[in-house]
């Protein structure tokens, strides 16, 4: 009777249902417009500036878009470009002359620019420009600028829609997420499910227990297995290789290693109480060292992990898992987990027909 919610069907069915809702949604959600490239990254206090914006997904030339560009220091400190002429659907020049002044201590500053479509809200480019004082460059300032830094400037942020926010580095990748990243969430729910079970063989000597432990930390490593493939696709699109020095996977292949080893173990022995006692001890070993590997390790090495929040690079969380990508991120986490548990069941029943057969003899 322990067992017997494996054999129920309403969360398998809820476990298909949200795998399609994510399937479907995540490829077929679009994605929001963005900033890709500036022309100019410098720009000089004082002086006329004349740059061309590339956009991604924007359709900036529909005749009805009302397009307005800044320049921004920090929440106090924006000026308003006062000339944006859109080139193409993606592309957009502005001009103006920058304000005399930057308002630094050391004359220097690091700006966001920022463009302001009215249906679709903000196009913001976190790199911006860097401006210099006049005086450190060869261009003499010839006239004095009337732009000034201004902190009255209202930006209007534009409606919530349904689309994927727009990340620098992942663009359209940014969908593996629900794929990817979910797989390895619920590769990690069913690792701890066969820890549980694993100790619990090991303080009752149930084999129904190691049943259990074993069919989870099974389908555990075909999910692991799969998160290092779409893993690898993701690399090939964001970093142009399949694989790298990056030590967060690195150190994730071996803590795969570690539990394929567990699978070829229990696979060299035949007498059963062995099998079990072994293959519970080491369960709990890897487990254990697969925190260090995948959580620890990665944090202490002097180079920064290439992986989403590290080195610069966006991480689910703040802006860029934002609302849209919560309702199909969460929902993945809880249909592979939900799969997951299904294929583990059915591996279960097998480990105990055969459990049941050697008793009866």
């Amino acid at each position: 009777m322990r067992y017997q919610f494996m054999y129920k069907r309403w969360w398998k069915i809820i476990g298909m249902i949200l795998l399609l809702y994510v399937f479907v949604a995540g490829f077929l959600v679009p994605l929001r417009p963005g900033i890709l490239e500036v022309s100019e990254g410098t720009l000089v206090a004082g002086q006329p500036y004349n740059v061309d914006i590339t956009t991604y997904n924007a359709h900036l030339n529909i005749p009805t878009k009302q397009l307005s560009a800044y320049i921004k220091i920090d929440s106090a400190h924006v000026t308003k470009v006062p000339y944006v002429s859109v080139t193409d659907r993606n592309s957009v020049n502005i001009k103006g002359v920058l304000p005399t002044d930057i308002p630094t201590k050391d004359g220097y500053a690091s700006t966001t620019l920022i463009l302001l479509d009215e249906e679709e809200g903000y196009l913001i480019y976190p790199p911006g420009f860097f401006i210099t004082p006049a005086d450190d460059t060869s261009v003499n300032v010839t006239q004095t600028s009337t732009a000034t830094w201004n902190d009255q400037i209202q930006l209007y942020s534009g409606d919530w829609k349904f689309q994927f926010p727009f990340v620098g580095i992942l663009y359209e990748t940014v969908r593996n997420t629900f794929f990817h990243v979910a797989i390895w969430m619920a590769m990690f729910i069913l690792l701890v499910v066969s820890l549980i079970y694993s100790i619990k063989y090991l303080r009752g000597s149930d084999l129904m227990h190691d049943a259990v432990a074993a069919s989870f930390t099974h389908v555990a490593v075909g999910l692991g297995m799969l998160g290092m493939i779409t893993g690898s696709v993701w690399a090939k699109a964001t970093w142009g290789t399949y694989w790298t020095d990056d030590v967060k996977l690195n150190m994730s292949a071996v803590a795969m290693m570690i539990y394929l080893a567990y699978t070829i173990l229990r696979a060299s022995m035949e007498d059963g109480d062995k099998r079990a006692k072994v293959s519970a001890a080491y369960n709990v070993f890897a487990f254990v060292a697969m925190i260090p590997l995948i959580f620890i390790i990665p944090r202490m090495t002097e180079t920064d992990s290439l992986h989403p929040g590290n080195g610069g690079n966006p991480a689910l969380g703040g802006e860029d898992l934002d609302s849209t990508l919560r309702l199909i991120f969460y929902p993945a986490i809880i249909g592979y987990t939900l799969l997951g548990v299904w294929l583990s069941s059915l591996l279960f029943r097998l480990r105990r027909l055969e459990i049941l057969k050697i008793n009866k003899e």
